[in-house]
């Protein structure tokens, strides 16, 4: 998504940053791994295809994805290459059968590659981050994970952030919830990141 190719989030934890031609050997090293093969649902690329897949996220209207730096460590090194923990995308869709006719839905997903910076509320905050720049900027109504049915920690996390289960496939081995964005639910997540939440362009 060209919209926030020049954008940079800060947090009070994490900095997300566009995935640019640069990250790619650091990202296609981490899905080599089939550990995160799995939790993601990913096949995987060869290195030419993962410059492919980093085009597409720059260049598809219905596709948004940041890279997940960690704050302390950029701000030690300055080097985003050796700050990279994870990544957290949306899919965007309307919704056909909503009777608003440009009611859009954003799938939201989240991962931390870096092991050792899991349990640290990097991928809270990174969530956080995502779900308010969407809400600001790309006229979103209702929000939509997909979690795998063992991961107990992500379905907690998005259980915290007020979404609610709609189904569950044995099948598939994974969990829809839900979120719709009410004026609650904004002021709610208004609250969770402010006021660390800061973005440049």
């Amino acid at each position: 998504m060209r919209l926030n190719e020049n954008v940079k989030i800060v947090g009070n934890k994490v900095v997300l940053v566009p995935y640019e031609t640069k990250h790619v050997p650091k990202y296609h090293e981490w899905m080599q791994s089939s550990e995160l093969q799995k939790l993601t649902a990913s096949e995987p690329l060869t290195l030419e295809e993962e410059y492919e897949m980093q085009q597409s996220w720059r260049e598809d209207e219905d596709k948004c994805t940041f890279l997940i730096l960690g704050k302390e460590q950029y701000k030690e090194t300055g080097e985003e290459i050796a700050s990279l923990i994870g990544d957290t995308n949306l899919f965007l869709r309307i919704d056909d059968e909503a009777t608003v006719s440009d009611y859009t839905i954003a799938e939201a997903e989240i991962m931390i590659a870096e092991s050792s910076s899991r349990g640290k509320g990097y991928g809270w905050e990174a969530m956080l981050l995502m779900l308010k720049y969407a809400q600001t900027n790309l006229n979103v109504q209702k929000f939509e994970v997909k979690v795998n049915i063992a991961n107990t920690q992500s379905l907690n996390m998005f259980t915290k952030m007020h979404f609610n289960e709609v189904c569950r496939s044995a099948v598939f081995e994974e969990v829809t919830l839900e979120c719709n964005i009410t004026k609650e639910w904004i002021k709610w997540l208004d609250n969770q990141v402010n006021p660390q939440y800061t973005v440049y362009r």
